[in-house]
């Protein structure tokens, strides 16, 4: 009783979604007895659905986050997991699975009006008793409605995304860790080794834009632009990964952060989405393409000025073409976009 307590002050004493997810599995995984438990994003691409994992336990620890981002891990159709398929379809609340090895998988489903975004994964649980159930029944009320409360004062009420209020939070979030990391790196790594690590991963921000969306306000209505805007949000949940974070910051206009990994793999990761909304078959509307500009994060760098090379990249791509991808650096590099200085204080977006 003591530790399902502790489970509960952690889960009810956090503002943050992972930290949130973390809690919850945790306390499940140990209740349980699980080999494994995970947390799933379920993605809706249209009249697609996949399943991406998000937090992993494994044998009752957290795997390492850096595990984690060292590579791209794509979504997987829903119908490689048939039983999970056919519980959502029936909006059943516990979904069990018994492979003929004897291996069991439950999963439940977290419901928000009808709609499933996140799932909970136990395999290999212990034979549990009634009271057992009793208690993750409750657990899971009490994370359902902590991720209600969560989802209303951070998420973007048309596309779903975290909205503009959050992302101050978030980017300085990934600001310290990388300052922490950086100093704990120059005291145990050589130099030589730091410099390449360095190059190697990095922390990156886009910013993106619908190309002439007010053309498709004023062609096809408001209606059908909303449609537009929910669509691309759905692609950009596919196409990136649970530990990158994409807002919307307001109208046309996305942000994502993108961590730990190459430039040539940003630019790729990118690149994929781009080609994903441009194939994509919008309703009434037909083919919809965006624009990016991106750039790296440098943690010691002020916030405001990495946003703005970021928007300057993206305004060199709307401004030569459209429907491409532009790498503030680069720009710089190759002569087309040239640094200045200024005093004054610019608001971006």
């Amino acid at each position: 009783m003591e530790s399902i307590i502790k489970h509960l002050m952690e889960i009810t004493g956090h503002r943050d979604h992972d930290l949130l997810n973390i809690s919850v599995i945790s306390a499940l995984s140990e209740l349980t007895h699980a080999a494994r438990a995970r947390v799933l994003d379920i993605l809706h691409v249209g009249e697609k659905v996949f399943v991406k994992a998000q937090i992993s336990i494994d044998q009752g620890k957290l795997a390492s986050s850096d595990e984690h981002l060292a590579h791209l891990t794509p979504e997987i159709p829903i119908e490689q997991f048939p039983q999970l398929a056919a519980g959502l379809n029936r909006h059943e609340n516990v979904i069990e699975s018994v492979a003929s090895n004897g291996d069991r998988t439950l999963w439940l489903p977290i419901w928000m009006n009808d709609k499933v975004n996140v799932c909970l994964e136990i395999f290999n649980p212990t034979i549990y008793s009634d009271n057992t159930k009793e208690v993750m029944s409750g657990i899971l009320v009490v994370y359902r409605n902590f991720q209600n409360l969560l989802d209303y004062s951070e998420r973007d009420s048309l596309t779903g995304l975290l909205n503009r209020k959050t992302f101050d939070d978030n980017f300085s979030k990934i600001l310290r860790t990388s300052i922490q990391k950086q100093l704990s790196d120059e005291v145990d790594q050589p130099e030589i080794e730091r410099r390449q690590n360095d190059k190697e991963k990095q922390h990156w921000l886009a910013v993106l834009d619908i190309d002439h969306f007010k053309r498709v306000n004023d062609t096809f209505g408001h209606l059908y632009g909303d449609e537009v805007l929910i669509l691309v949000a759905n692609l950009m949940r596919s196409s990136f990964r649970p530990t990158d974070k994409l807002f919307r910051f307001g109208g046309e206009e996305f942000v994502i952060l993108l961590r730990s990994t190459t430039k040539e793999d940003a630019h790729m990761i990118f690149e994929r989405f781009r080609e994903n909304v441009a194939r994509y078959p919008f309703p009434q509307v037909g083919t919809v393409t965006i624009s990016i500009g991106f750039a790296h994060i440098d943690p010691f760098e002020p916030a405001v000025g990495i946003i703005g090379r970021a928007d300057q990249a993206l305004y060199y791509a709307k401004s030569n073409g459209r429907n491409r991808i532009c790498h503030y650096e680069d720009l710089v590099q190759s002569g087309a976009l040239h640094i200045e200085q200024s005093q004054d204080s610019v608001e971006f977006f």
